[in-house]
């Protein structure tokens, strides 16, 4: 196995993002129409937060009963923000991380994506996801 791979071999650029204003029916739709279950949360390109598809499901309740999706949506829009389901504070790696630090980070189990920051820490430059990890290291046997 190779050692001290940049992140970028594997970080996925362009991330699709979310606003704080967005409505919640915005994420479910994102997640769902571009198969992605992690979402940041940016003002500009500055990272704020981070949305995952648990997130969304936690307070998705509905979806559980099998109430129409449209009713869903409207409910969350009226009673809830991105700002309050978002994690506010993710742990995330700068650009120059290594591929290893985004296993330890993703191996601790408290998140699923890590978003990847410039050099000034606050600007979202990527996200590695641990599908991205796993199918590193198929490439690696």
């Amino acid at each position: 196995m190779k050692h001290n791979e940049p992140i970028s071999r594997i970080m996925s650029s362009g991330a699709i993002t979310l606003r704080p204003g967005d409505p919640i029916s915005k994420a479910r739709r994102l997640m769902r129409e571009c198969a992605v279950h992690h979402l940041p949360v940016v003002n500009g390109q500055e990272l704020l937060g981070i949305v995952s598809f648990s997130d969304v499901l936690r307070v998705s309740f509905g979806d559980a009963f099998g109430t129409d999706e449209r009713a869903v949506d409207a409910t969350l829009d009226h009673t809830m923000t991105i700002e309050q389901i978002m994690s506010k504070s993710p742990s995330t790696l700068k650009k120059d991380a290594r591929i290893r630090d985004a296993a330890e980070v993703l191996s601790k189990g408290d998140f699923h994506a890590v978003p990847i920051v410039d050099a000034d820490g606050k600007t979202l430059v990527g996200v590695v996801t641990s599908t991205d990890l796993i199918r590193y290291l198929l490439d690696q046997i």
